[in-house]
């Protein structure tokens, strides 16, 4: 039962913090891009990511306490090879996450604030090729974890 919970905890993490960063990524920055002004639309992502990012932190936690979890239950020695690779590619999300989260995001929201309206731009472009990184990532790790075995 303790296996099925953590497992569910681990792909619910996933879905929250994966599948809103494919929503901003291609749906959100699309529409945003065609509507909104600049002035606009970088407050509007400001705004978005402080409403995402206290979720996505949570979500990357959990999903990170869960997966050690279910680990430590198999074993290091003995767990596959792909659950090593979505370790690694994991690690290395949650790492990308935490920049964006701790150092991108708090540049964006001063530059908003500022109304530094290229510095902002230029900010949010840089949040958004680490966005890029980590979807293509979690494609990697789901792969690695699913085709490796």
């Amino acid at each position: 039962m303790l296996n099925q919970f953590l497992l569910f905890l681990h792909i619910s993490s996933v879905i929250i913090w994966v599948g809103g960063m494919f929503f901003a990524y291609f749906c959100l920055r699309p529409a945003a891009v065609q509507v909104l002004e600049p002035p606009q639309r970088l407050p509007l992502w400001a705004a978005t990511f402080r409403s995402f990012f206290p979720i996505a932190a949570v979500a990357v936690v959990i999903l990170l306490i869960s997966g050690f979890a279910l680990f430590l239950q198999v074993g290091f020695k003995f767990a596959p090879l792909g659950w090593h690779l979505m370790m690694t590619l994991g690690l290395l999300m949650a790492g990308i996450f935490g920049h964006v989260y701790a150092v991108l995001y708090p540049r964006l929201s001063k530059h908003c604030a500022a109304a530094a309206w290229p510095a902002a731009a230029a900010t949010l472009n840089s949040i958004r090729k680490m966005v890029g990184i980590n979807l293509l990532l979690a494609l990697c790790t789901v792969a690695s974890v699913l085709l490796i075995r």
